[in-house]
This record gives structure tokens, sequence and C-alpha cells, in this order.
């Protein structure tokens, strides 16, 4: 067994330089011992030859088509995020703008397969559950995009494994990893992301290999087709889901390790060659991606021209943009002693205020001023309508009586006829916070608390301020406090209503407001000369670059405020070792459900190879600590970069999560399981083989190669342990296959049986009896 043995252990008799860049390539010849031998068995030979080549990439590819469309009619129902990337294929067809923190990439994808299905984008994927069949919607079209990438990434982990110079036999018990894993056949086969942002990740990591494989001939005709295709995937990757940017991370890390090795002033290059090949990479992996990303984004932006469910995210000047919205038919200038209603941008609560009082004391014991409660209340009520009172001289007609940026305001409260106000009190919920009431308008004695600023968001001077899209802050002129509110309800005293308080931070992003109707003005004009027939509107124009901007920050915001917790949600320290999975859908009858989980053999059997890869790297660091070589330098290095680079991938696309506050779901470990089977491949050809393949880089003329190529040769050990290894897994995969699939439903003893470890949570298990 590699490492195990004494013929690897030998005293160290000069320092060899063992400088390495970090990537997939053993073939540095000073590293090398020629001392295999080159005559391999004979069952090592038959597996390396082309035609076994050949077959294995047949059969595994078969036998993941197989296992991805099998049934993928079942259920025809929505299954799990179905009802957001279904809806959002319905979206593209209707041509309506919707918002999503991911990518549109993958989705664009769906949209495409549903319109050459036939699809008329009218199905509503309002709820897990919905029928298909019954709204005759063609399903199985759009769920066979993901289907087909999830069985094509099977021989691309084979072909992976193949160029780095592992075996036959090594290269399918990785693929077989993932061929077998109920959690990569459950997400393939439905209108989910992860199986479009995998395949276009391992495509990523082939080409970056093959890439690397060139470096001998660096700037030849296919040194430029594979760095370019490496950077063309990894620019898919990214656009498909928000993770795929780890990808970007690992490559660039790669890049950098790459970059450094070749500055190194002993390996004998000119400065000249360091840029050229800085130059290049910079085209390849930068250029290139950003404007493949920024392209996916201009076509997502020019099919969604349409008023949708995405607009309120926007900004109004991007959504008047958009045919048909709100913004752009109804938004009217307002004028001075106009009645309005007005909405907070985030939580929709309208500002209220009725004739109860603040209690003279609060639950804390803090004293209010016992003023008339202002509140965000979140229906439409006569107590919601506030009229605009100017602070300035008026002409009798025209356009000075228009409101615009930066005027200076009151606000009057119409049924109580009080003006709004805040002051130096605490609010109730927030001590911090300044407490807003109202104050008798014929009194004149707080005036300057009673005055108000309009700011504009992104408002030019002299701007008209106006309903709909006019988007502002209220700024109290003597405290510079912004009016704000918060999802926390106030008391039963406040009848469970929104607090309104002073924010001190007065460009807080949640502190916007927007008028949401005019409901009169002062000489009781019909607000439908104003707001109702009006000629239709045509679309405005927006710069694409500000768009996209907009979009970018919109997202990574809601990404990152998705914190809400969920029943199936789970730390990434548990998903390795598969402590919980997730429940996509369930049917009471015939008591069937689809439980997201994977193969338990194959999770675990790559822990074991993550864990002895560690081992053994740190074995062999203290040992040479004490001058002693327990492995052969080729060996060293191949775990080293071949190894390392399938390490780093996987750290890369794991560790992150750990910093993330957002929710999380096991399913986010599928890229990381990916590279984790590489890893535990690699860790197996180095136990069932002293030797390693060599060369595996093409031939160039800066290629130094040893007269003698060495090969692996794991013999019949290696074609015996993965195929028990394989029938292992496969009847794993066979017996988990119900929750898989969803079909055959399972009686409460046999979803007993099925729960392999007590974490999961597995709908319709029987309930444990005493048994006397």
């Amino acid at each position: 067994m590699s490492g195990g043995g004494p013929s690897r252990i030998r005293n160290r008799k000069a320092q060899p330089d063992l400088r390495r860049d970090l990537s997939p390539d053993v073939d540095d010849d000073e590293h090398l011992d020629v001392q295999n031998p080159r005559n391999r068995s004979y069952i090592e030979k038959l597996f390396e030859s082309e035609q076994i080549n050949v077959a294995m990439i047949a059969i595994l590819t078969t036998l993941a088509f197989a296992l991805r469309f099998y049934k993928i009619n079942h259920p025809d129902q929505v299954v799990f995020d179905e009802v957001h990337f279904g809806k959002f294929a319905s979206y593209y067809i209707l041509r309506q703008y919707y918002f999503d923190v991911h990518p549109p990439f993958a989705k664009l994808l769906f949209g495409l397969a549903g319109w050459f299905v036939g699809y008329d984008g009218h199905f509503g994927f309002e709820n897990i559950g919905d029928s298909y069949t019954e709204a005759h919607v063609p399903y199985v079209g759009m769920r066979a995009l993901p289907a087909i990438f999830g069985s094509l990434t099977v021989p691309v982990v084979y072909a992976i494994m193949k160029e780095c110079g592992f075996s036959t036999i090594v290269a399918t018990f990785s693929a077989i990893i993932v061929l077998f894993d109920n959690a990569h056949v459950a997400q393939d086969r439905l209108i989910l992301l992860d199986a479009t942002l995998i395949f276009f990740m391992s495509l990523t990591m082939y080409s970056y290999i093959r890439w690397r494989k060139l470096r001998y001939r660096d700037f030849s005709f296919d040194w430029w087709v594979w760095i370019l295709a490496c950077g063309t995937f990894m620019a898919l990757t990214w656009a498909s889901k928000v993770n795929g940017i780890l990808t970007v991370f690992a490559i660039g890390i790669a890049v950098i390790i790459d970059l450094w090795d070749i500055l190194d002033i002993k390996k004998g290059h000119s400065m000249e060659y360091f840029w050229r090949h800085f130059a290049a990479r910079a085209v390849a992996f930068i250029v290139l991606p950003l404007f493949l990303y920024l392209s996916i984004f201009y076509v997502h932006l020019a099919l969604l021209t349409n008023s949708g469910t995405g607009d309120t995210f926007m900004s109004p000047a991007f959504q008047e943009t958009l045919k048909g919205n709100e913004l752009l038919l109804n938004s009217q200038e307002l004028r001075y002693y106009d009645t309005i209603t007005m909405r907070h941008k985030d939580t929709r609560v309208f500002l209220h205020s009725h004739p109860d009082h603040y209690p003279l004391k609060y639950e804390d014991g803090r004293i209010s001023s016992q003023g008339q409660q202002v509140t965000g209340y979140g229906h439409e009520d006569s107590n919601n309508n506030w009229q605009i009172i100017p602070t300035k001289a008026l002409p009798e007609t025209g356009r000075g009586r228009i409101v615009r940026h930066d005027d200076v305001i009151q606000l009057l409260h119409v049924n109580t006829q009080t003006l709004l106000l805040t002051h130096d009190v605490a609010s109730p919920l927030m001590p911090t916070n300044e407490e807003f009431t109202t104050w008798p308008k014929d009194d004149h004695s707080r005036y300057n608390d009673t005055l108000f600023q309009i700011r504009l968001v992104d408002g030019q001077e002299g701007e008209a301020w106006k309903s709909k899209s006019g988007h502002f802050r209220l700024i109290h002129v003597p405290t510079k406090v912004a009016m704000w509110t918060h999802a926390k309800q106030l008391p039963d005293w406040a009848y469970k209503q929104q607090e309104i308080n002073g924010n001190k931070n007065v460009n807080d992003k949640t502190a916007i407001w927007f008028v949401d109707t005019i409901v009169a003005d002062e000489t009781g004009e019909d607000m439908k000369e104003r707001t109702g027939d009006v000629p239709a509107k045509e679309p405005k124009s927006m710069n694409f670059f500000k768009k996209f901007f907009e979009l970018q920050i919109l997202m990574l915001q809601h990404n990152a405020g998705l914190t809400a917790s969920h029943p199936y949600a789970s730390g990434p320290i548990n998903w390795p070792f598969l402590i919980s999975g997730i429940s996509f859908w369930t049917q009471t009858e015939g008591q069937k459900q689809i439980y997201f989980i994977g193969n338990l053999i194959g999770w675990w059997t790559c822990v074991i190879g993550i864990s002895l890869y560690t081992g053994i790297m740190l074995a062999d660091l203290i040992a040479r600590r004490r001058d002693i070589e327990p492995l052969t330098e080729p060996v060293r290095h191949r775990l080293v970069n071949s190894t390392g680079f399938f390490v780093l991938f996987w750290a890369v696309h794991y560790f992150p999560f750990f910093l993330m506050s957002r929710q999380l779901f096991i399913h986010h470990y599928l890229p990381s399981h990916l590279f984790s089977a590489l890893i535990a491949g690699s860790v197996l050809s180095f136990a069932l083989s002293e030797t390693i393949n060599y060369p595996i880089s093409v031939w160039g003329p800066r290629l130094r190669v040893s007269k003698t190529p060495t090969y692996a040769d794991l013999g019949l050990r290696g074609p015996i342990v993965v195929g028990v290894f394989a029938l292992i897994m496969f009847i794993m995969f066979v017996y988990m296959a119900p929750l898989t699939y969803g079909t055959p439903g399972l009686d409460g003893h046999s979803v007993n049986r099925h729960r392999l470890l007590s974490s999961w949570t597995l709908h319709f298990a029987a309930k444990a009896t005493d048994t006397p």
C-alpha cells in the first residue's frame, strides 16, 4: 500500500527543489524517480486500452441518463423550489419582469426549454403539490434540461480523473460516487438550478486541466482554445447561481499561484514572457467572463420588458422602463394642499394616526409625551390621509404650486386636524429613536417641530415630487432624523400596529417612503383628471449599466437577508455526514414522499478520503522534518498538485458557508461533494498503486521527459475493490430510491427502516411501540 511500506522510506541526501504550483500536473522531470517497472499487469493494460475507455464512458453516461430520466414524469406536481424556478421560466415566456437573488443563465435556459416544448407561461407554480397534468403543463420537457446536464456531469467527472493521469478504474470510482448518489439524482430531475451549476462547474475544472496540460506548448492554438473554454464555462457557472462565484475564486487562486511560479527567476523566464502570460490570463479569466456575464444580464433585461412581480424591488427610474408599470402609468406631480396617503417602501404600511394617545408610562418605566399616536397601518383607511401644507408663499396658479426636492413642508392629519411632529422624546420601542406624534394645527407654539424636508432618493435640484415613483425620505428639520418604521408591532394600546419613529441615520436604506395615492386637492378637483384617463406613456430608457449595477446590489442585499428560519435548514458542519436532509414533496395518498438525502456509502467514503489525504500529507510533512522520505517525489508531487487542486475546489466551495448568516441547506454542499469524490478517487489510487502515470502533459519544446515512462498499476485488486464498491453503492441507491423518486409509497414501518440516521425527519413514520 502506498506510503505504508519500507521501500518508500529513505533518508534525504539532498534538498530537492520542492517549489511547485497548485495545478493538476506532475511532469517536472527533475522530481521523478525512474524506478517503476514498465511492464504493467495484463488487467491494468486491458483497462487502460482505448476500447475499454470508450466503453466505460458509454456505460457511465447511459446509466446516468437512465437513473435521472427514470420516472421523470413523477410526481406530476410542483416539487420544492420548482415553485420559484418554474415560475421564473413562465416570466420569460410572458416577458414579465421578476427579481431573484440568483443570476439568470440557468433560469433563461428553463424559459427556453419551456418555450421549446410549447409551454405558454400561464401556470402559476404557486404551491408545492399543484398539479401539472390538470393544467396541461409540459413539465417533463422542462425537467429534462437539468436531467441532461446532471447525466453529462458523470462522464465529465470521469474525464477529469483521466486527464489528471489516474487510471480508468480510479476514474470510474469517482464517477460512480456521483452516478449512484441519491442527492444528485433527486436534484437533477427537477426544475432546479444546481444541475446547471454543477455541470458548468465541472466543465470549468476539466477545461482548466486540459489547458494546464498544454503549458509546454503555451500560446499554441490548442492552448488558447482551452484557456478560453475555461473562461467561458467559468462565466456560465457564475451566471447560473449566486454561489457560482466560488468557482471564480477557486480558479483565481490557482491562476495566481501559477503566475507566481512563472515569475520565479529560477525558472529562467523573462519579464516579457511573464507579462504575455499575465495578459493572456487577464483576457481569458477576467475580460471574457465579465463580457459573458454582462451579456447574459443584457439578454435577461432585454427579454423582461413588461411590468411584473419584481417591479417593487427596483428604483422608480428602473420601474418606469417597464411597459404597464404602475409608476409609469399613474405617477403624478404633487401639488401643495393635495391630500395623499404615504407608504413605507419595505414594509408597505401606511403612515397612519388616530385620536388615541400614547400611555403615560411604558412597560420598561419610561415616560412618553402622551401625544396622539402615529403608527404604521397595513390597510386602507381614512386615518391614512395627510394634506401637504406649504411653509412658503405660493403663486395662485401654475407650476409654482408643485412640491419639489428639498422643499420644507408640514403634514396635516386630515381627520384630526393635527400636524405631524417629532421631538426629543424616546419612541415606545426604541429608546434611541425619537417619538412621532401630532400637534394641533392652530397652536403655533411648536411650529418648528412640525417642519419636515422632502428629500427625494437620487433627487436633483428643482425635481418635482411625484406619486408612486417619487421615493423620498422625510427629514425633520430641527433634529435631523428621518421618519422610519420597522416590522415589530406596538402593544395592544396601539392595536398591534407598527411603530413610527425618528431614525438618526438619515441615509438608512429602509427609511424610504412613497406617495401611494392622491386622495384630493384643495379645490375638490376630480382626481381622475390627474390620475385616471391619461394617455398611455411610453417606457422610459435607462442606461444598461445603471440597471445592471442596481440589480447586482439588490441581489447581494437580498441574498444576505435570507435569514428566516426553515425547518429543513442545516449548518455546513453537518453536510458531509448527511446528518439531515430536506423534504421536497409529500403526498398523503399512498404515503409517498421525496426526501433529499445523499447515498450514505458515497458521502462517508468521501469524508474518509478527505481525512486520509489530510493525514497522509501531515504524516509526510512531519516525517520530512526528521529527514525521512516516506513518499517518492513523483507520488508526493501528484498528491500536492492534482489532489491538492481538488482540495482547493472542495474547500473554496465549502468553507465560505461557515461565514454566512443566511438560510443554508444541504444542497449547497453538492458542488463540494463532487470535488470530494475526486479526492476520494485520488486517495484510492495512492492506496492501490505504488506508482503513477507519467507523463500526462502534452509534449512541447520545453518539456524534458524521461526516457522511461512510468505507469500506475492497480492490478486485479483495483477492479475488485471498485467493483465491490459499485455494487454496494448501487444497493444503497436502490434501497433509498423510494425517497429519491417519490415512488413507490412506503408504509410506516418501511419509512422507519429507511430512516438510516435518527436525525432524518421523514414523513409517515410509524410510531414506536413498547414491546412487553
